[in-house]
């Protein structure tokens, strides 16, 4: 759930659309997962199912491990960090912070979609929601203190295994050199009795080589919250740096 160029949604913008709908029908592998996304909120329209998870109750977990993520206070008003919600879908993850009173949070916003970045603008007007695929060549997006990628690597689809890990690589190296502080995201565990074939499971020890080696070496894996998933926290070396100072 990620327009060559990074653009605010406006409603002026809807009939772009179909011509992106078109294009997530012949472009890069990764654009059947985004039409997976958007069949779903097609035929369910809002909540939970909207976004292909299973319940409400388990979305709200997940909220609250992503922002795990952040270190600083996230009630200080005073000291506001940027978040950007990657894969944003309709912006439950904002309707998260709002409820908890989470008001040290800076939220933008961006979803590869069109049609998810119509409705999250609909329910947050006023809100950055950025439509972008920073794959493409020429795109632009500003640094955020922190990025969140909730669920966008937990279904493969069709996609190979290693179709889907080339994707996940790939993104994952350019949103972190957008990250000034920390990133988060989550994959589907690989310590599981059963595995589903349209979904991404990435084995715990590739998942650190690869992080490790290609992000940093400063990251944590959760893999301690029930719902069959792992979580990376990976910080830049400054986020560290504080740390280890306080």
């Amino acid at each position: 759930m990620f327009a060559k160029q990074v653009s605010l949604y406006t409603p002026a913008k809807s009939r772009l659309i179909f011509k992106r709908e078109k294009e997530l029908m012949v472009g890069e592998p990764y654009h059947r997962i985004v039409k997976h996304y958007e069949d779903c909120l097609t035929e369910h329209g809002e909540g939970a199912a909207a976004v292909d998870w299973r319940d409400e109750e388990s979305a709200e977990i997940r909220y609250g491990v992503m922002l795990g993520v952040i270190r600083e206070n996230l009630r200080d008003e005073t000291s506001k960090v940027t978040l950007l919600d990657f894969g944003c879908g309709l912006g439950g993850l904002k309707d998260y912070i709002d409820q908890h009173g989470l008001n040290g949070i800076s939220y933008s916003g961006l979803d590869l979609s069109s049609q998810f970045v119509e409705e999250t603008r609909k329910r947050h007007p006023g809100l950055p929601v950025y439509c972008c695929d920073i794959l493409e060549e020429g795109s632009e997006l500003p640094d955020f203190d922190y990025i969140i990628m909730n669920g966008v690597f937990t279904r493969r689809q069709d996609l190979t295994v290693e179709e889907m890990k080339a994707y996940f690589e790939r993104l994952s190296k350019h949103v972190f050199a957008k990250c000034r502080k920390g990133l988060a995201f989550n994959v589907m565990s690989n310590c599981v009795d059963w595995k589903s074939e349209s979904l991404f499971h990435a084995c715990h020890g590739e998942l650190s080589h690869f992080v490790c080696k290609e992000l940093s070496q400063h990251f944590i894996l959760r893999n301690d919250y029930g719902l069959h998933e792992t979580t990376c926290y990976v910080y830049g070396q400054s986020a560290h740096d504080s740390k280890v100072k306080r």
